[in-house]
């Protein structure tokens, strides 16, 4: 728990909610500059069942209400496979943080961090280059650029990890 705020497991029952923090924050994005990071539908409601299924996705939440959601998973992301224009710190284990968002209410990253870290000591994040706010939310929680890997969709992101000492 961090500053009120709780991680639980997504439910199929949250949905309507995700989707509406997800509507949110692609608003935001647009509004700070950063139009073609998640277009269109996207985050695809199928998508989030199966991440729902997978046991991937989790909610934050602050006095019972959901603030926000993310995706983390331990192990190889295969977007991670290839990095250009430098290189991960480590090459050990890692989960990854995907998807993440929340509703304006402030905090979202930092708990969902504390809860990563409690899983897994080297995290791995990534965000598209016109994406300033989410570069400066995770370099200020000590993540430390590391190159550029492409989405499934060919898309370049800037990736980063950070690695517990």
């Amino acid at each position: 728990m961090t500053n009120g705020k709780k991680i639980r497991a997504a439910q199929l029952e949250d949905l309507d909610e995700i989707l509406e923090i997800y509507t949110y924050a692609k608003k935001f994005m647009v509004e700070t500059g950063n139009p073609t990071q998640w277009v269109g539908n996207y985050p695809q409601r199928e998508l989030l069942e199966e991440d729902i299924a997978n046991q991937g996705l989790f909610v934050v939440t602050e006095a019972k209400k959901i603030c926000g959601v993310f995706y983390f998973v331990i192990g190889p992301d295969p977007t991670y496979a290839i990095i250009e224009n430098g290189a991960w710190h480590s090459d050990q284990t890692y989960g990854t943080i995907h998807r993440i968002a929340g509703n304006g209410t402030g905090g979202v990253f930092g708990a969902a961090l504390d809860y990563c870290r409690s899983q897994m000591d080297y995290l791995r994040i990534d965000t598209h280059e016109d994406n300033k706010v989410m570069q400066h939310v995770v370099t200020k929680h000590g993540f430390k650029p590391c190159g550029i890997i492409y989405t499934d969709d060919g898309t370049p992101r800037i990736a980063f990890d950070r690695q517990e000492q």
